[in-house]
């Protein structure tokens, strides 16, 4: 896949995640609104007196639907799906005949910690997901662990391309 096919492809699966995500929260926005509506009503009057606004505004709440977290994060895994694909064919094409291991150790270095990074990244994803539909009840600091271990192998990554050991023969 080219460049181009790659920065199409990124922009246009985090295009759809922001746009699902915005339409999740504005869902809680409006129910929100909804609700502090209705709380707002003279506390003398013993029926509820729906003004003009306040039936707007629950009939927009109404027509809200509940979106799954694992819906939204939806495209971010096909995304990931991809990328862990392409990389493991290119992994196992060092598995073919004729292949010199020698000329590229740490090209298989390199993969084997891209594959690990979207691993973790995809584990980071789906604890976050799981606590945001209280399918579990975990705190926010073992869900983070995924993306902290990724952020410090990039870091680890990044201070050895930085610092490159020295080879004198």
């Amino acid at each position: 896949m080219s460049l181009a096919q790659r920065v199409l492809l990124t922009w246009v699966f985090t295009l759809v995640f922001l746009i699902m995500l915005v339409l999740k929260l504005d869902g809680k926005v409006t129910v929100f609104i909804a609700s502090s509506a209705i709380s707002t009503q003279s506390p003398s009057s013993d029926t509820f007196l729906p003004t003009t606004s306040t039936i707007s505004i629950l009939s927009l709440s109404s027509l809200q639907v509940q979106w799954n977290w694992f819906l939204i994060f939806l495209p971010i895994w096909v995304f990931d799906g991809i990328l862990i694909l392409m990389l493991a064919i290119k992994m196992a094409g060092r598995c073919k005949p004729g292949y010199d291991p020698r000329n590229g150790s740490p090209d298989l270095r390199l993969r084997g910690w891209y594959l690990t990074a979207m691993l973790l990244k995809l584990g980071f994803c789906l604890t976050l997901c799981a606590k945001l539909e209280r399918l579990a009840d975990v705190k926010l600091t073992f869900v983070c662990i995924p993306l902290w271990t990724m952020l410090m192998g990039a870091l680890v990554e990044l201070g050895l391309n930085i610092f490159p050991e020295r080879r004198e023969a």
